[in-house]
């Protein structure tokens, strides 16, 4: 199997953790919705993600709070990077969020994002949207689809 082919099985990568760096740079290199809403990945690793965003003036709803659509943006970059981590090119098969608390202009929101379950090519993710002061904005449940035998980032010639 040719390991620089973008649909090869598995990369070959020394490590899992390597493997996760590895989809994070591809895939945030790539995503301009991640990069426009000024997310910054905080932590990646095999089944989970951190990131975080500044809620800005141009986030807010009529009602002044940051736009819940923007709120799960955040929640479905986390369950994306956590949930394509090992380098299988995964996608969204469905999601809940609950809005718990606003957010407002200037809150610091994080996005952790754990896998629950992974089994076969399903998995189910859980996002905590937190603001600066540790209380919870959203939870999110996100699960995913594995595309069988599909690379979420091809390795590169330094791999």
């Amino acid at each position: 199997m040719d390991s620089t082919s973008a649909t090869s099985a598995t990369p070959v990568m020394p490590d899992p953790q390597a493997t996760a760096d590895h989809v994070r740079s591809g895939m945030l290199a790539s995503d301009r919705a991640t990069q426009g809403l000024g997310m910054r990945i905080v932590a990646m690793g095999p089944g989970h993600a951190t990131i975080e965003m500044q809620v800005r003036d141009d986030m807010l709803n009529g009602f002044g709070t940051c736009h819940g659509g923007l709120i799960t943006t955040l929640a479905d970059s986390a369950f994306a990077f956590a949930c394509n981590s090992r380098n299988q090119m995964t996608v969204a098969s469905g999601l809940s969020i609950d809005f718990l608390a606003p957010a407002r202009k200037g809150d610091l929101l994080v996005a952790e994002a754990t896998e629950v379950s992974l089994a076969g090519r399903t998995g189910v993710y859980d996002v905590n949207v937190r603001n600066q002061n540790n209380e919870a904005v959203a939870v999110f449940r996100g699960r995913s689809y594995a595309m069988k035998g599909r690379l979420t980032v091809p390795p590169t010639a330094a791999d």
